[in-house]
């Protein structure tokens, strides 16, 4: 009797310990769900506004309007352009390496032989701009408008773009980059 006594108890305790590990395996799985929810529900405008604190900044254009501006072959490397309006703005051949582009309205702007390698750009409008012949490696191009827009030698090795941007641009890709002689479509891996 005390034999089957121990291997009753010895059983519950075993069932007990397993009901322990459910409970624990669904409260882990929950929290996953709800910290993967958290992640996806915070404003991502946020964390690309805070881009300040990882890069030095040589000037800040904030809530600003530079219409029809002239930074053409400016020195404007790690600047940070947030919610600012840059129609038809001239950044030809400007260095913008490094450089953040948060909410920026930058529709019409010549960006031709511009390099903005390792630059962040997120929320932005870049429908019509003109990135002939710019340079682009390493740059993050997220969540941003390329509606119209010239890329005829343009380089975007390594950067990161959402996939239907991707698509779109590499309906028209053309051209070499004069400077790093890598062909656009190759850049952005068209298949």
């Amino acid at each position: 009797m005390e034999s089957a006594f121990f291997c009753y108890t010895s059983l519950n305790v075993s069932l007990h310990s397993a009901f322990k590990f459910q409970i624990m395996k669904t409260f882990l799985r929950i929290l996953i769900c709800l910290v993967t929810v958290w992640t996806l529900i915070l404003p991502l405008e946020a964390l690309a506004a805070s881009s300040a604190s990882v890069t030095s900044i040589n000037t800040a254009f904030e809530d600003k309007s530079l219409e029809g501006e002239d930074f053409s072959g400016q020195n404007l490397q790690e600047s940070q352009f947030t919610n600012v309006k840059m129609t038809a703005a001239n950044l030809s051949n400007a260095n913008l390496i490094g450089a953040v582009f948060n909410g920026a309205l930058m529709d019409k702007v010549n960006l031709h032989g511009a390099n903005l390698s390792y630059g962040l750009s997120y929320l932005s409008n870049f429908d019509n701009a003109d990135f002939s012949d710019a340079i682009l490696v390493g740059a993050i191009l997220k969540r941003s408008s390329f509606v119209g827009v010239n890329i005829t030698g343009a380089d975007f090795t390594d950067s990161a773009l959402d996939p239907a941007t991707i698509a779109k641009l590499c309906q028209i890709a053309s051209g070499i980059n004069s400077k790093t002689g890598v062909e656009t479509k190759e850049s952005l891996e068209c298949k």
